[in-house]
């Protein structure tokens, strides 16, 4: 694929807060730690402080990946490999770049690749400017998520393929047998050439293998993703909960977040930033097998809503004790039980994960543990072969594909027509009859400005309706290969959106293999932040 590269902020679809980090806006430094560059990494090594149980996390990566596979599960992709990548944490110079997503049926949308392929390639730059380290890409699955509804669905070539399903508590926990008919529907769309067999066996296994759907994900994005050294992590574990205890309780208790997260988010909005998350005073929920509600503190107990669970002080403490597990962080807790649990230097997100990360510092400096650097993760626009012949044959570059389709049609008619379409020249020149108009109608009386720039203000509108006049006729003129353009943005914009925020990634595969998923991490540049357009 041919690569070519524009700035987030031509594109129009990234929030100025976004645009503001990345370059390096001086208000919002103080918001995060290092900057993302690779000298930003070289000084955050010169402090690091990992306080993740290494061997524990090895013990648990391994059991996720391997204890399942002795019950007759097929062995995982790249088995030996993924072993060596998680012997490698228990090391005191290997590091982790983390990104994560929900566990998405086929994985969702293409931005659900991008996040990982960002993570993979990141990893390999920071290889080859620290070879004295290690570096492991990590997914890590938000399985104890419990919004079915955001990830029951996926868009594959103009359908929507839905697990028609009624589910309740955390996702990661949902058996996926009833997902036949979005299973076969999906493969249907994949059709029979190309690679759609090879995937279409992907998916049978994950879905139809695994009695979780936490289980699933792990086993079809490690089939994609294993063979580049991805660790693929479920933290809904006992042990990992327990080593997260004492900050669960002090915070439950203390409301230490709510209070620090509330400061922050007042400082943000006096920079004009639109706040992503707001926290609550208990910052957890309460996790059972369907179940996962709020915790609350109402007359003096601490309640799980929409139950009868409840507890005073110190049964709270006792439950946190003996099943640690039950208490799950929310979206604002979830960070900092990451960074405690992982050796994590990075994460990559999209843009609204990075602004709300940007509210969470001041509660990390509360709690002593180092804030990664946040990477905004790469964006790409797949434009196939056909199309990219119709985007040649109009003579558009790539930054102007992204502007609306009356935008580009106005700008290629006005730089194709053999007419000047243009009624700049002549307004300059009423411009200056209206200057002697205004000079004399003052003369004789200074109150007949005023009416003379009221004139001049209906004269000027009546010429720029004209001239949209003009442009319109001309339009006209040009109705066939204007089609195109219509064509063009409906092919890469599916229902007026970024492609990859709404399209999965099934038929690139089936069109080019893991070829594919090579020429993303080929093309990727983390740390350039850029949007990238790759064209067939």
């Amino acid at each position: 694929m041919d690569a070519a590269c524009i700035d987030y902020k031509e594109t129009g679809y990234f929030s100025q807060t976004v645009i503001d980090y990345l370059e390096n806006v001086p208000e919002l430094r103080s918001f995060y730690s290092h900057r993302p560059t690779l000298k930003g990494f070289a000084e955050l090594f010169n402090h690091k402080k990992v306080i993740a149980n290494r061997d524990l996390l090895a013990q648990v990566l391994t059991e996720q990946y391997f204890g399942i596979s002795q019950n007759g599960i097929p062995e995982l992709d790249a088995a030996d490999f993924i072993r060596k990548r998680i012997e490698l944490l228990k090391l005191p110079d290997t590091y982790t770049v983390t990104t994560g997503h929900q566990l998405n049926i086929f994985t969702g949308p293409l931005y659900f690749i991008y996040k990982i392929v960002t993570a993979i390639k990141l990893c390999r730059q920071l290889k080859d400017a620290h070879p004295d380290k290690n570096f492991v890409p990590v997914y890590w699955m938000a399985s104890e998520d419990h919004d079915f509804a955001e990830i029951n669905y996926t868009n594959i070539g103009g359908k929507k393929v839905h697990w028609w399903y009624e589910a309740s508590g955390a996702t990661g926990r949902i058996n996926p047998d009833t997902m036949r008919q979005a299973l076969n529907q999906y493969k249907g769309v994949l059709g029979i050439d190309g690679h759609s067999s090879e995937l279409g066996e992907m998916v049978e296994t994950a879905y139809t293998k695994f009695d979780k759907l936490a289980d699933a994900t792990r086993y079809l994005v490690n089939a994609l993703f294993g063979r580049y050294g991805l660790v693929i992590i479920d933290a809904d574990d006992h042990r990992l909960k327990e080593s997260f205890a004492p900050i669960m309780e002090q915070d439950i208790i203390q409301q230490n977040s709510f209070k620090n997260i509330t400061a922050a988010n007042e400082q943000l909005q006096k920079l004009g930033v639109h706040i992503q998350v707001n926290p609550r005073e208990i910052n957890f929920f309460y996790l059972k097998d369907n179940l996962r509600e709020r915790l609350v503190f109402e007359n003096d107990r601490y309640n799980v809503m929409n139950t009868d669970i409840s507890f005073t002080e110190a049964e709270l403490k006792q439950e946190i004790k003996t099943a640690p597990e039950r208490f799950s962080p929310n979206v604002v807790m979830r960070p900092l039980y990451q960074e405690c649990i992982l050796p994590n230097i990075a994460y990559v997100g999209g843009g609204a994960e990075l602004v709300y990360w940007l509210e969470l510092k001041s509660n990390f400096d509360f709690y002593k543990v180092d804030f990664p650097i946040l990477i905004l993760r790469n964006s790409g626009l797949v434009i196939r072969k056909e199309t990219a012949a119709k985007i040649k044959s109009m003579e558009l570059a790539p930054a102007e594909i992204f502007k609306s389709a009356d935008e580009i049609k106005n700008s290629w008619v006005k730089k194709h027509s053999d007419h000047d379409l243009t009624l700049a020249e002549e307004w300059r020149e009423l411009e200056r009859v209206f200057e002697k108009i205004k000079l004399r109608s003052h003369k004789i009386d200074s109150t007949l400005a005023p009416s003379a720039a009221a004139i001049q203000a209906r004269l000027k509108h009546a010429v720029d309706n004209l001239q949209k006049k003009m442009v319109k006729a001309e339009k006209r003129n040009y109705h066939t290969r204007l089609e195109q353009i219509e064509q063009i943005k409906k092919d890469i914009f599916p229902n007026n959106s970024l492609q990859e925020r709404s399209e999965n990634f099934g038929l690139s595969y089936v069109k080019w293999g893991q070829l594919f998923i090579d020429e993303l991490i080929r093309n990727f540049e983390p740390l350039d932040f850029k949007f990238t357009v790759l064209t067939e």
